[in-house]
């Protein structure tokens, strides 16, 4: 383990900033698509707001969104994300629904779990360089990522921090991620299938603890939620509890901020040809489905248009990562790669998604309608929450998406705008990013105070 006062004594710019706590040099772990990164480069944004240092750890492919953002990036491996280039497996991943389709599901859930383990080795090495060229007070990171390794290896704090609201047991809900649903009864146990899920990489983790960090091996090593000495680390939940009411029974360490939401970057400026075709007719429909593509992209794109078209409405189709492939445009229909949400959103009718927290989160913010037509569980119960608050109609499963039933839901989503208007000042009102600030200062200072315990 590095020692704690050569840490220190390397340390810079431990000053204040208008009456706040000392600087904090912050190490911020993620991964995954631009949904999972997104947040996390708008809490070290926050972070450098109130006077504190972040450098942002995250895939190489995240690297442009850094830049965009002028946010300090370390590049990790790719790893897991190069599976988002099998169709078939992610097609399986969505299910089908019935037994047949949840039995695929699972099967499609295991192999992802073995071949994300054989990625992982290339991504914990470079968490590990990255720890060693940033000298960090404190480590946050999100839950499937093991910087509370890296924090122990750098005697500071580590704060874990959760874009979705299953890694806690509740009995309000039941774990989203099992691929069969369970009675009531057993929501809270439900949640320790994701600890089961952590364990699954507990041997590529011990080799690379020994191996890289230097470290031996530790009881309860797993535990995320925990700091080493076995009390409880406050969890941040980067998203809105006007979504996700907070459980009755969720202990006073969890922490629901709001959503952590980045602007669009100062010198962005939007294409001629989308500021000309908002300023042709009414406000148009959104329709965009990101990173998570089923094994058909273009004959969804097909059905999205023949149903906006059904419905009389003129839409803005985002191709982002694939979920969506190019459709052909028109006078009623605008084909872009991807667009700030936090301009776009405002300017839109209604929000067709594929159900990610942040997409969800942004059309919340917004105060537009969603439509959401969930790919795999973790979206569909977004879906299901968008649907519960009045923010739109039922969900629509992505494969089961067909001209007429989207038709109908954009139809209906107008029922839902006073809804979306009135939760969005609320939403707004959080400020998730800045609200988190304050929570890894003063974890930082316990760490600090007891010697990175």
């Amino acid at each position: 383990m590095r020692s704690t006062g050569a840490r220190a004594g390397s340390a810079v710019g431990h000053g204040t900033h208008a009456n706040r706590s000392p600087t904090m040099r912050v190490l911020i772990f993620t991964h995954g698509t631009r949904g999972d990164v997104q947040p996390f480069a708008a809490l070290a944004k926050a972070l450098e707001a109130a006077g504190h240092e972040a450098l942002l750890a995250a895939p190489q492919s995240s690297a442009a969104l850094a830049a965009e953002h002028g946010v300090p990036f370390a590049p990790l491996d790719d790893g897991p994300l190069r599976m988002l280039e099998d169709r078939q497996l992610l097609g399986d991943v969505g299910g089908a629904g019935g037994g047949r389709g949840r039995l695929r599901e699972a099967g499609a859930m295991l192999n992802i779990i073995r071949r994300a383990k054989a990625d992982m080795v290339r991504v914990l090495d470079d968490m590990a360089a990255a720890a060693d060229l940033f000298v960090a007070d404190v480590v946050v990171h999100g839950m499937g990522y093991p910087g509370h390794h890296i924090a122990e290896y750098l005697g500071v704090a580590s704060v874990p921090a959760a874009l979705q609201p299953f890694w806690v047991p509740t009995a309000a809900f039941p774990n989203p991620m099992l691929p069969v649903p369970v009675p009531r009864a057993l929501n809270r146990a439900s949640h320790r299938f994701n600890t089961l899920v952590l364990r699954s990489y507990a041997g590529t983790e011990d080799d690379w603890r020994g191996r890289r960090l230097g470290l031996p091996r530790r009881p309860g090593r797993h535990r995320v939620l925990r700091r080493p000495d076995g009390s409880a680390a406050p969890l941040l939940q980067a998203f809105s509890r006007h979504l996700v009411p907070a459980p009755a029974d969720h202990p006073e360490w969890v922490h629901t901020t709001g959503h952590w939401f980045l602007p669009a970057p100062a010198d962005w400026t939007p294409p001629e040809r989308l500021t000309d075709f908002l300023a042709a007719g009414d406000p148009p429909v959104f329709a965009g489905f990101g990173s998570m593509p089923g094994s058909d992209p273009a004959g969804l794109g097909r059905e999205v248009v023949a149903a906006v078209r059904s419905a009389g409405a003129r839409a803005v189709l985002a191709t982002g990562w694939g979920g969506l492939a190019e459709a052909a445009e028109g006078e009623d229909v605008l084909v872009v790669r991807e667009v700030p949400h936090d301009w776009l959103f405002p300017r839109v009718s209604a929000v067709v998604h594929a159900g990610g927290a942040g997409v969800a989160g942004a059309a919340l913010a917004a105060g537009r309608p969603q439509i959401v037509c969930p790919f795999h569980r973790e979206q569909r119960f977004w879906a299901e929450r968008v649907h519960a608050a009045g923010l739109g109609p039922e969900p629509l499963p992505a494969g089961r998406v067909t001209a007429a039933a989207l038709a109908e839901r954009i139809r209906r989503a107008a029922g839902n705008r006073e809804t979306a208007r009135r939760t969005a000042d609320l939403v707004r009102s959080e400020e998730g990013a800045a609200a988190a600030v304050p929570l890894i200062e003063a974890e930082a200072a316990r760490g600090r105070a007891l010697g990175g315990a």
